[in-house]
């Protein structure tokens, strides 16, 4: 197995922790990592993720309230 394999990295830009701050998430029972430039992609705009995050394709963005 590889040290890739087991690093950390990012579900949508691939950085490793080394290279950005990487925040741990759970979806349908899988732990993933985000980083925190990508974060607000998966609160605005998570359907970004489909194909990256399995099931991202059926999120709904957070609704702000003006």
């Amino acid at each position: 197995m590889s040290i890739r394999a087991t690093e950390p990295r990012c579900v949508n830009c691939d950085r490793a922790e080394a290279e950005a701050v990487l925040l741990p998430i759970r979806f349908r029972g899988a732990e993933r990592w985000i980083c925190s430039a990508c974060f607000p992609l998966l609160i605005h705009k998570p359907e970004k993720l489909a194909g990256r995050l399995e099931g991202a394709e059926g999120l709904q963005a957070a609704r702000h309230e003006d």
